[in-house]
């Protein structure tokens, strides 16, 4: 009985053990997660702090970059302001050194009719100037064409030489060869006339060979008795090949004719 006590005090000693260090884990769990999301967030906060730093840095640098460069923008502008006061000041000593010319145009102005005011005078003088360099441009420009025309003359004139030269050994070639055609001509005029005789008297000779051949074609076609003779009377070439036919159908018939002949005297 005292053992079962003293298990059961022991059991229920190991069970309020095991419960606090069931309850333990859970607070160390509790704690373990509190600890993740609190270096979650402080290294989500480390990152914010890296992205917040590298922006100012850049911003830190691209206003440096911008006061620099306004620095440059500056100086160039001081550069520019001592240029302009330069000029302003030349301009100024411009101005009063031709104050003189404004008196005179403002006298000019009195004393003529015909303008009101000093910038009448002015543009008056511009449309002079002007004028004048179209007519000094118009001159060049005339004097320029006269030289042109005048090389230009030059040269055709020099070409209508060369080609008058030309036409004249053109023309004594011509006339050389006139000359040598006429004497030729004389030649082939003498020959022609030989030739137109001895035409003539050839044809005479085939209108006899002809009208010889149709006699002969006609005594053929009535030894033959060939009443289908079709040839033409001006058909020469058909009437000697039906003479040519007749004659080789009668030495045919004649060599036949003297076989016997020949065999009786073999014997």
């Amino acid at each position: 009985m005292e053992v079962h006590n003293a298990m059961t005090m022991q059991r229920e000693d190991f069970e309020s053990t095991l419960r606090g260090l069931r309850v333990r884990k859970d607070e160390l769990r509790e704690k373990e997660n509190q600890m993740k999301e609190y270096l979650q967030k402080f290294d989500t906060f480390l990152k914010e702090n890296e992205v917040k730093r590298c922006r100012a840095v850049r911003k830190a640098g691209r206003e440096k970059e911008l006061t620099n460069q306004k620095q440059a923008d500056l100086c160039t502008l001081l550069e520019e302001k001592k240029a302009l006061i330069k000029d302003r000041d030349r301009l100024e000593k411009r101005v009063q050194k031709n104050a003189i010319f404004l008196q005179y145009l403002d006298r000019v102005v009195q004393s003529s009719e015909q303008f009101q005011e000093p910038r009448q005078v002015m543009s008056r003088y511009d449309t002079l100037v002007l004028t004048r360099e179209d007519l000094v441009r118009a001159t060049q420009l005339n004097q320029d064409n006269t030289e042109q025309a005048r090389a230009q003359l030059g040269r055709f004139t020099e070409q209508s030489n060369d080609i008058l030269l030309q036409y004249n050994n053109t023309l004594a070639q011509l006339q050389s060869q006139l000359d040598k055609a006429r004497a030729e001509g004389i030649i082939w005029e003498s020959r022609w006339a030989h030739i137109q005789n001895t035409a003539a008297k050839k044809t005479l000779l085939l209108g006899t060979i002809k009208m010889a051949t149709l006699n002969l074609y006609q005594s053929v076609c009535k030894r033959s008795k060939d009443t289908d003779a079709t040839a033409a009377p001006e058909d020469t070439p058909k009437q000697l090949d039906k003479i040519q036919t007749f004659l080789s159908n009668l030495i045919s018939i004649w060599e036949e004719v003297n076989k016997p002949d020949v065999a009786v005297s073999h014997r």
